[in-house]
């Protein structure tokens, strides 16, 4: 028994050490369970790396005030509508490079990826010019009050500004994701994240001749991490070990295929702008309780990125097998892959919301100790956590439509439960019946539960399996 034991130990090592170096594999035959493993441990290393950044991030400039922290949380409502973007456009790349790699198509791959790169860099660049002459007008917009905008508009103007280093991050590691190459995407955010964690209190409390930034050094810090980690995923497409290795004569215009990305896409721009702009309206409605109890729940939202960031990971590894069995005409295969994910998933997730019921006030005490500010963050982590299980699923099985190019379907599941359902729960809950933040922390839990239901009931009646990209 105990060298059974031993050997299972032996064997799990020697799976996540192939796993995290990136030697090739085929992920459209032999065991499911084995390609589920090898795909989620370097995608869930790489979003355990992105937020173990939010984390840091925010105890540094938790530090500097309350305001600071305020801001962090306006701009980063306003900024993931350009996560919507480059998420979106990122779906479409992960869902077609898949399908094309799965037919064994290397030239239509390389093909994909240069649209999406052509196409991420002209939106990115659009965002940026609007962000970098409007900074203190979206502050403003957003319910900031004049203090908060006179310290923190650098950050809002640096984070938008800069948009370009996210949007290709995104990008190109959704490229490398699509054609079974996770492990370059993870050693890509290690690269990112490692800078960001370095440089972050460089910039913002000073160091030697680095003069001290405040919240503003936080973004300064961001898009060196990011760039440097743009400029060495360009090296690999051109010159590194991927599936994909990209010429100077691909990068020409492909109307068809960019055409195609763009119809592909639009499906999952308007899935996280439906998702995105709800949470800016709840960060709205947030702004009407003051300064600390939005502090609170900004705290609160990137602790739960930490256990999120993992959960999306499988999800990834989920669209990512849906994708290539696709592509080598294996629907059954794609579908138990799926089922199969999720049930991981939520084993993961309830163990973390059992965490968050009984440790909330402990975790959110690691950041900020303000009574105010650690009596609602803590709140928020228990309420949400109450839903976890269900988001398990919900992540897996709609990000499961969009590695299939079905992107659709999650946007009118998106919009049933955040428009329809969430933003009008919200509303009278905490204004109307005066329930106050507690109202916003129930009707997200409520909405995240009519998210899982409704994508399981449609994933079960097999449409995106007949799914064309």
């Amino acid at each position: 028994m105990t060298n059974q034991h031993t050997n299972s130990f032996k064997k799990i090592i020697q799976y996540f050490w192939i796993a995290i170096s990136g030697k090739e594999m085929e992920f459209t035959s032999g065991s499911i369970r084995k390609a589920i493993f090898m795909l989620s441990i370097p995608m869930i290393l790489e979003m355990l790396m992105e937020s173990i950044f939010a984390l840091v991030d925010i105890a540094y400039v938790s530090k500097v005030s309350v305001n600071a922290v305020a801001t962090i949380g306006l701009t980063e409502s306003v900024i993931t509508l350009v996560y919507a973007l480059a998420i979106g456009l990122s779906m479409a790349a992960t869902a077609i490079v898949a399908r094309r790699i799965g037919e064994k198509d290397s030239a239509g791959a390389r093909i994909a990826a240069v649209q999406a790169i052509g196409l991420g860099i002209m939106i990115s660049i659009v965002i940026g010019i609007l962000g970098i002459f409007f900074a203190k007008d979206i502050l403003a917009l957003m319910g900031g009050e004049p203090d908060l905008i006179a310290e923190g508009y650098g950050y809002t103007q640096l984070m938008i500004g800069g948009n370009i280093t996210v949007v290709l991050l995104f990008l190109i590691n959704a490229i490398f994701r699509g054609a079974g190459d996770a492990s370059i995407a993870m050693w890509t955010l290690v690269l990112s994240n490692g800078l960001n964690i370095i440089l972050d209190p460089m910039f913002i409390f000073g160091f030697g001749p680095i003069p001290e930034f405040g919240v503003k050094g936080a973004a300064i810090a961001t898009n060196i991490g990011r760039g440097t980690a743009v400029i060495f995923q360009l090296g690999i497409l051109f010159f590194g070990w991927g599936k994909i290795k990209l010429m100077v004569k691909d990068l020409v215009l492909n109307l068809k295929v960019m055409v195609n990305l763009v119809k592909v896409s639009l499906g999952g721009i308007a899935q996280f702008l439906i998702g995105t702009s709800s949470w800016i309206f709840l960060m709205r409605i947030m702004s009407e309780f003051g300064s600390e109890v939005l502090a609170g729940y900004t705290i609160a939202i990137r602790v739960m990125m930490f256990t999120l960031m993992p959960s999306w990971g499988m999800s990834n590894a989920a669209a990512t097998l849906v994708g290539q069995n696709l592509g080598a005409k294996k629907p059954d295969r794609a579908e138990q892959s799926v089922w199969k994910t999720g049930k991981y998933n939520a084993i993961f997730m309830g163990l973390v919301s059992l965490g968050y019921l009984f440790f909330a006030k402990t975790i959110i005490s690691w950041f900020n100790t303000t009574p105010e500010v650690l009596k609602n963050g803590a709140l928020c982590l228990q309420i949400i956590a109450l839903g976890y299980v269900f988001y398990a699923y919900g992540m897996v099985v709609t990000q499961a439509f969009n590695g299939a190019g079905d992107t659709r379907t999650p946007t009118k599941i998106n919009l049933i439960s955040f428009w329809f359902f969430q933003l009008p729960l919200a509303y009278i809950l905490a204004l109307v019946l005066g329930w106050g933040a507690t109202g916003v922390f129930v009707s997200i839990t409520l909405a995240e539960i009519l998210i899982a239901v409704l994508a399981m009931i449609w994933f079960k009646k097999g449409k995106w399996k007949k799914f064309q990209v």
